[in-house]
């Protein structure tokens, strides 16, 4: 029988949330070079006698609040999104769910993949806005790895999903659990990228001036600012939002040179300036996680409260979302015609 293999690809999540876990899985996802860009001498010092050591402990603790009996939701919500789609595709497909850094090793994956005989392989990184640091890590790793295969089947891949109308679909049927007109704005939050990563995107361009939070571009499928504003001007569209009743915000930022406006700056002055309630969002995240559950779930809704907000209600990511995975159905159908 002929048949396809998919590899679904998330980002990762440590074996458990003890410190070495912890501290392992940190080292491996930090010291990719597309993660931090920086001189080869200078990414090594700043993250294994820097970072690593000062941030695992610390991360061990978040990661012990986001733990639940089922483990880490990152890989539940993956291994349940990667079963559905197995049922529904049947026998002519064969469905792996992997992560970039932690298990199940990307590689452990791609190595089982060239012991069987596939007619096609789907590469899907579920990162709905291409980055560097992401989608593009997925990308060179598989490169490197099937570059030494003796056969090569049609590889396939998807590099940005931001637009998929069954995407922002999923998106709007997680907001009906809530009515969107009893707040007083939505925030769409985005994971930050260095400034530096951005403006690689495209040379000559002045990033700060583009009219990428305006209108669609021409870059918009590879830039990470651009497919991020897109997301959120089409979840707006879909679920009745003008454009004075949402903003677009950049969490998790390492430092002041980050994209901007920081969800967390943002939080702060509409609490002071007496918004009560706001209803968030986190589209580059389709599973919850540590940035979801716990950066927004519970630090960003403490700093709100504080500085006198009311609720800071989170939408929830796609998760086992019907819709977000007729999505993933869709695409993997679309790409192996």
């Amino acid at each position: 029988m002929d048949q396809t293999a998919v590899i679904l690809v998330n980002l990762g999540t440590p074996d458990s949330p003890k410190l070495p876990d912890v501290r392992r899985y940190l080292f491996q996802f930090l010291n990719d070079r597309r993660v931090i860009d920086l001189p080869w001498i200078f990414q090594k010092a700043l993250v294994n006698l820097i970072i690593v050591p000062f941030r695992a402990p610390k991360s061990t603790k978040l990661y012990k609040r986001l733990w639940s009996d089922k483990g880490s939701p990152l890989l539940y919500y993956s291994q349940q999104v990667a079963s559905e789609i197995q049922n529904r595709l049947g026998n002519n497909y064969v469905i792996f769910n992997a992560m970039r850094y932690g298990n199940p090793d990307l590689k452990i994956i791609l190595r089982q993949v060239e012991g069987q005989i596939f007619k096609k392989i789907i590469i899907l990184p579920l990162f709905p806005q291409y980055a560097s640091a992401t989608t593009g890590s997925v990308f060179e790793l598989i490169m490197k790895q099937v570059s030494s295969w003796q056969t090569f089947p049609d590889i396939r891949m998807v590099s940005s999903f931001h637009d998929h109308p069954l995407f922002i679909r999923a998106f709007a049927d997680q907001a009906a659990k809530y009515d969107t007109s009893s707040f007083d704005h939505v925030i769409f939050s985005f994971h930050g990228l260095p400034l530096r990563q951005i403006n690689k995107l495209h040379p000559g361009k002045d990033c700060l001036t583009c009219e990428c939070q305006i209108k669609t571009i021409a870059e918009g499928k590879l830039c990470y600012k651009a497919a991020c504003y897109e997301t959120a001007r089409l979840i707006a569209a879909e679920i009745g939002l003008s454009s004075k009743e949402y903003s677009v915000t950049f969490q998790s930022r390492l430092s002041k040179n980050w994209m901007s406006p920081f969800t967390d700056k943002t939080l702060i002055k509409k609490a002071k300036a007496g918004t009560k309630k706001i209803l968030i969002f986190a589209p580059s995240f389709v599973a919850d996680c540590l940035e979801t559950t716990v950066e927004i779930e519970y630090e960003y809704d403490h700093l709100f409260k504080i500085h006198g907000g009311e609720q800071l209600q989170m939408v929830e990511s796609l998760n086992g979302n019907k819709v977000w995975i007729d999505s993933l159905q869709q695409m993997i159908m679309e790409l192996n015609k």
